[in-house]
């Protein structure tokens, strides 16, 4: 049997238990997991992204420290200073569904934070106009399948007042099968995080809030009653922990602090009709009948963009994975202690 060497044997021993590690312990193995912050498995020693300087087009990957974190150290020597975009966000799952450019590239170096003991790592700082996609994907949710999504975003910067579609992560159209248009009620299933009211839709307050971009429609509960649910709470914090449950028969909403405290439920129910909210008209490139009782989702992964190319958003980005089947509470808790264990701090 072929040993792994002493150093990354080491680094294997010294991290914690990842988000991944509990999810797949439960039932729920991660098909994509992407963050440029940690290691989301603890046997993680792959590169967690991609840098490519602008001065003269050469990349470098980003590994990980001993403790799971990002190597900052070695961001910095490659990049010096502002010189470099992330070109890749690796999958740390085994499917290989790395995010690669959609549109514009996010500045790497844009975004310092600190995580555990004062450890600076890079988060994704994302302007109008960036985003990232993988259109040929493996293992992610299609059609009716059950599938959980959590992320790890900033609560404070946003585009307040609703501002342009949508600062999303999760499964979306194929852009190819789509032809980089909507593809209708039910094409997608993504965690939004903001205050838009598409369609007077909304939460409590004037959020931002959790909600669930199902194409056509961007909704924080479900049901016939689409308008407002004033049981999903604002997430006003600098990081904020977000969950969306996509079951065969509806939705749950989960959000919290991410770094204290735990998830709070914001919806759990069935899906809205698209009759009555609106949302069913077929469009021209679509292959179903729109609906989102039953889905009709496609399987790509996007961050920062809505399922149609839409890029009009903007926002933070620290961590994110899919994983298969529907996650219990117990799972949930779990992986909010996990996310509150890194100790997300912002670097004034």
């Amino acid at each position: 049997m072929e040993m792994l060497p002493f150093a990354l044997l080491a680094m294997v021993a010294a991290a914690a238990p990842g988000p991944c590690d509990i999810t797949g312990e439960a039932g729920n193995p991660c098909v994509a997991a992407h963050s440029t912050v940690r290691a989301l498995f603890a046997a993680n020693v792959g590169p967690l992204y991609e840098v490519t300087r602008s001065s003269d087009g050469a990349s470098s990957d980003v590994g990980v420290l001993a403790s799971g974190f990002a190597n900052a150290t070695a961001h910095d020597e490659f990049c010096a200073e502002l010189d470099c975009v992330i070109s890749k966000v690796y999958d740390q799952s085994p499917m290989g569904n790395d995010l690669y450019q959609r549109h514009k590239l996010v500045n790497a170096s844009r975004h310092p934070i600190l995580v555990g003991a004062g450890v600076r790592v890079y988060g994704m700082w994302f302007d109008q106009g960036y985003g990232y996609h993988c259109d040929d994907t493996t293992g992610v949710a299609t059609g009716n399948e059950e599938e959980s999504i959590f992320a790890v975003m900033s609560g404070t910067r946003r585009q307040k007042g609703g501002g342009g579609c949508c600062f999303d992560y999760g499964n979306s159209e194929n852009s190819v099968v789509a032809k980089n248009r909507s593809d209708g009620a039910g094409a997608m299933e993504a965690i939004y995080f903001g205050d838009a009211r598409w369609m007077g839709n909304s939460g409590d307050g004037d959020g931002p809030w959790v909600g669930a971009d199902l194409e056509a429609g961007m909704y924080y509960g479900g049901g016939n009653a689409t308008k407002t649910n004033p049981r999903n709470k604002p997430l006003p914090y600098p990081f904020v922990s977000l969950y969306l449950g996509g079951r065969e028969d509806g939705f749950v909403l989960k959000g919290g602090d991410a770094t204290r405290g735990e998830l709070a439920t914001m919806y759990d129910g069935p899906r809205p009709d698209c009759k009555i909210a609106g949302t069913c008209e077929r469009h021209k490139n679509a292959t179903y009948t729109p609906s989102y009782q039953p889905m009709h989702k496609q399987g790509a992964i996007i961050l920062a963009t809505g399922g149609d190319e839409s890029n009009d958003a903007l926002g933070n980005f620290y961590e994110g994975f899919m994983v298969t089947g529907a996650t219990t509470a117990a799972t949930d808790a779990a992986v909010q202690a996990n996310i509150v264990a890194v100790g997300y701090t912002t670097l004034e």
